[in-house]
C-alpha cells in the first residue's frame, strides 16, 4: 500500500536494556495484524531480535526497522539497543527519526538508560514520549514512575494513558485521558469497556490539565478557555499536537506488551501527536559551493536521501535510507555526494525485521532499504546529480576501549582483515589500526561487550576465530647525558677486507627526534661515507638499549675516524656507527618515556569524588574542572596511556553508565622509576618467550 508523506511517522524506541522495547514492537505488530503470533525475547523468536548474536545473548545489539501499518498510517519503528556499548546504533536511528519514545519499566523505574535517552532525544530537539511498560508485573508501580519522570524531566511530562486498576491494585486495562475511554484485554482481545464512575473525577482532572496546557500555547485558545467555552475535539487534538511538536508537552502512555493492553492506545497517541516528516526540523547540509543550507521535506522536489545504516555480509551491502525530498524509485541512478560516484538503485525493499518486501517507489519522508550499492556507506547522501547537496552525516562517539586482536590459528590474518572491513561498513563505531611499532592489530570500540560481539561475528559470518589481549603501550627511550665513544669495524678475509672507524658524540636533543651532524677535520672520514654513518645510527634507534623501544631525542655528532683506501666502504662505516651506538647509548643514562594524553571525563556531580580519586590512582594530574551546559562536570586530566586501557569499564562502574570520556595523545614524558623497571622486566620476559 502506498502512503503519502503526511501519513508516515518515523519513531525511535529508546531506553535502558531490558525495559521492554523489543517486546513493545512485537505487541504493536501483533495487534495490527502484521504477525500472527507474539514472539518473546527469551525464546529468541521476536521480529526485531533476529540476528544470531541477539538470539544467543537475549539482548538487542543493532537497530532494527519494523513497519506498523494501521488506520491508513505507516509507523516506521526503529528499535534500538539499550546497552551502552551500542550507542552508535541509537545515533543512526535518531538521525532519521521524527520523535523518540523512551520506554521505562514500571518495575525498575527511571534509570541511567532513561536519563541518557532523554538527553539524546532532547539534544536532537525531537518531540519525546514516555511509555511505561510492564504495568501488570509484580512490584510494578506506575504512579511512582510517573512522579519520578515528572520530577526528573520537568512539568512537560503529562499522562495521556494511565492504568485502569481493579481489585485493589491489579492493573486490568488502561484509560485514555484525552478520549476518556477505557480498554481491557478480554479473551485475548482488546475491547473498550465502561469507564468506572469512581475514575471519572481523576480522569476529568487530568484532562483539564491537558486543556490548560493547550490554552497556554495559543492566545486564541487562552481567550476561549477563560471565557469558559469547551474546546472541540479537533481543537484539543490540534493544540496537543502543537504542544508535543514544540516540546512543551511530553505524553506518558503505559501498557503491557504481553497482554497487549495499552499498545493500541500508544499507536493512537503516535498517529495523533507524533510529527509527520514535514512537521519536524528541516534537514541541514552543504551545497555545491560548500555553504550551509537548509532542506525542507518536499514531496515534489528532486530525489534526495540519507543512508543511515548498513548491513554487510559476504554477499554485499544492504543500505537503509530515508527520503528527504522527492521520491526514490527502483532502477533510479543517484549520485553519492561523498565520492561523486553514480549509484544505480536496483531492488528497493520495505523492511520489517528480517522480512523484506520489494517495492517500486519510496516517497518523501519514508524509510526503506536498497541492496548491493557499491560505494555507499553509512552517513552518505544520495542525490539527484543536479542538486549538489550533501546532508549532515551521523555523529558517532569516539571509540574509547582498545584491545589487540590476533588469530587463534596463524595464517588467517587476511581473513580477519577482510572480515573487519565488512563489519566496519556495518558498524562505523569501531576502528582497526595496524600498529607497525608494536606489531599488533588494535581494535577500538565502546566497551568489552561491543568488541566481544565483533569477535563473535567474525566467527559466525566469516569463519575465523580470534582472541583479544591488552594492547601494548608504545613507549620510547631517550638519553639524559652526553657521551663520546668510538666504533671500529675491521674484518679481514681473502681479497678485500672491511674497515670503518668512527668517533661519535651522542647528546640529548630537545628540538626533535633526531639530528645527525659531522664535525670531522682533514677528511678523516670521507664525505661519501657520512650518509652510511647516519643510516647506521637511524637503524639502531629503532631499538633502544633498555627495553627495545625506539630511541628519540638523539643528537649524533661524527667527530673523527679513519678509513682504508681499499677496505673501507659504506657497509663498513654503517657497522662502525652501530658499534658506536651500542657502546655509547648505555653510558648516556638512558631512560624510558611513556605516552601521556589529555583525558576529558564527563560525569554527574555526585560521582566527582570517586572519579578524581580513581584518576589519582592512575597517576593522572587534574588540570581543571568545568561545569557543562547539560549539567555535568568536565574533569580535565593528564593521564599516562598505560593507565587508560580499562578505564571505559571502570568509569561505567563508578558512574553506573552515566559517565563518558575522550582521550587524546599529547606528548611523551619520562616515566617514574618503578614504571621504567616494570617495562624493562616485561621486555626481558617477552624476549625469553620468543
Amino acid at each position: 500500500m502506498a502512503y503519502s508523506t503526511e501519513k508516515i511517522r518515523n519513531i525511535c524506541l529508546l531506553g535502558h536494556g531490558g525495559d521492554g522495547k523489543t517486546s513493545l514492537v512485537e505487541s504493536m505488530l501483533y495487534l495490527t495484524g502484521k504477525i500472527d503470533r507474539l514472539g518473546k525475547t527469551a525464546d529468541g523468536n521476536t521480529v526485531c531480535d533476529y540476528d544470531p548474536e541477539e538470539i544467543k545473548r537475549k539482548i538487542s545489539i543493532q537497530t532494527t526497522l519494523a513497519t506498523v501499518e494501521t488506520q491508513g498510517y505507516k509507523l516506521n519503528v526503529l528499535d534500538t539497543p539499550g546497552y551502552f556499548d551500542f550507542a552508535g546504533e541509537v545515533a543512526q536511528a535518531l538521525r532519521v527519526a521524527g520523535c523518540g519514545i523512551i520506554v521505562v519499566s514500571a518495575k525498575d523505574g527511571v534509570n541511567v538508560g532513561t536519563e541518557k535517552a532523554w538527553r539524546m532525544v532532547r539534544g536532537k530537539r525531537l518531540p519525546s514520549f514516555f511509555y511505561v511498560s510492564k504495568i501488570d508485573e509484580e512490584n510494578a508501580n506506575f504512579d511512582n514512575v510517573y512522579e519520578n519522570l515528572r520530577g526528573q524531566f520537568g512539568n512537560s511530562v503529562t499522562p495521556f494513558v494511565i492504568p485502569l486498576f481493579e481489585d485493589g491494585n491489579r492493573p486490568a486495562g488502561v484509560i485514555n485521558v484525552v478520549t476518556r475511554k477505557a480498554f481491557k484485554a478480554i479473551d485475548g482481545q482488546i475491547k473498550e469497556v465502561q469507564l468506572p464512575d469512581n475514575k471519572m473525577e481523576k480522569i476529568n482532572r487530568l484532562r483539564e490539565a491537558l486543556v490548560e496546557s493547550v490554552a497556554t500555547n495559543s492566545e486564541e485558545m487562552m481567550e476561549k478557555y477563560f471565557a469558559g467555552e469547551e474546546f472541540t475535539e479537533e481543537e484539543l487534538l490540534h493544540g496537543l499536537h502543537q504542544g508535543v511538536l514544540e516540546g512543551a508537552i511530553t505524553p506518558v502512555c503505559c501498557g503491557s506488551a504481553y497482554t497487549g493492553v495499552g499498545t493500541l492506545q500508544l499507536i493512537k497517541t503516535l498517529i495523533d501527536y507524533a510529527p509527520a516528516p514535514f512537521e519536524g526540523l528541516a534537514e541541514h547540509g552543504v551545497n555545491a559551493d560548500g555553504e550551509e543550507t537548509e532542506v525542507q521535506f518536499d514531496e515534489n522536489g528532486k530525489p534526495l536521501a540519507i543512508v543511515f545504516k548498513t548491513i554487510a555480509d559476504q554477499y554485499g551491502r544492504f543500505s537503509f535510507f530515508k527520503v528527504v525530498s522527492g521520491k526514490v524509485t527502483a532502477d533510479m541512478t543517484l549520485k553519492n555526494m561523498r565520492n561523486g560516484n553514480s549509484e544505480k538503485l536496483g531492488h528497493l525493499y520495505e523492511v520489517c525485521g528480517k522480512k523484506n518486501t520489494e517495492t517500486k517507489e519510496v516517497v518523501c519522508g519514508d524509510i526503506a532499504a536498497v541492496s548491493k550499492l557499491n560505494d555507499t556507506l553509512t552517513g552518505d547522501t544520495l542525490a539527484d546529480p543536479s542538486l549538489g547537496i550533501t546532508l549532515d552525516g551521523i555523529d558517532f562517539a569516539e571509540p574509547c576501549y582498545s584491545q589487540a586482536i590476533a588469530p587463534k590459528v596463524k595464517g588467517t590474518e587476511d581473513k580477519i582483515a577482510a572480515g573487519l572491513t565488512k563489519l566496519r561498513d556495518e558498524d562505523p563505531t569501531f576502528t582497526v589500526v595496524n600498529n607497525t611499532e608494536t606489531h599488533q592489530m588494535v581494535i577500538s570500540g565502546t566497551g568489552d561487550i561491543h568488541l566481544d560481539v565483533i569477535c563473535s561475528k567474525l566467527k559466525s559470518k566469516f569463519g575465523v576465530e580470534v582472541e583479544l589481549s591488552d594492547a601494548k603501550v608504545p613507549y620510547r627511550e631517550k638519553i639524559r647525558k652526553a657521551v663520546s665513544v668510538e666504533g671500529k669495524h675491521k674484518k679481514q678475509s681473502g681479497g678485500h677486507g672491511q674497515y670503518g672507524h668512527v668517533k661519535m658524540t651522542f647528546e640529548p636533543y630537545t628540538e626533535g627526534d633526531y639530528l645527525f651532524e659531522e664535525q670531522t677535520f682533514g677528511g678523516s672520514v670521507p664525505k661519501n661515507f657520512h650518509p652510511a654513518v647516519d643510516k647506521g645510527i637511524r637503524e639502531c634507534m629503532e631499538h633502544g638499549v633498555l627495553a627495545g623501544y625506539p630511541l628519540v631525542g638523539l643528537h649524533a655528532i661524527l667527530t673523527d675516524g679513519s678509513y682504508h683506501d681499499v677496505d673501507s666502504n659504506e657497509l663498513s662505516f654503517k657497522m662502525a656507527a652501530r658499534l658506536a651506538y651500542k657502546a655509547g647509548i648505555p653510558q648516556a643514562n638512558p631512560c624510558i618515556l611513556e605516552p601521556l594524553g589529555i583525558m576529558k571525563v564527563y560525569v554527574p556531580d555526585s560521582c566527582m569524588g570517586d572519579v578524581i580519586g580513581d584518576l589519582n590512582k592512575r597517576r593522572g594530574r587534574i588540570l581543571g574542572m568545568n561545569p557543562t551546559e547539560s549539567g555535568e562536570q568536565e574533569v580535565v586530566a593528564e593521564v599516562p596511556m598505560a593507565e587508560v586501557s580499562s578505564y571505559a569499564i571502570t568509569l561505567r562502574s563508578i558512574t553506573q553508565g552515566r559517565g563518558w570520556f575522550t582521550y587524546k595523545f599529547e606528548r611523551y614524558e619520562e616515566a617514574p622509576p618503578a614504571v621504567q623497571q616494570k617495562v624493562i622486566e616485561e621486555s626481558k620476559f617477552v624476549d625469553e618467550e620468543e
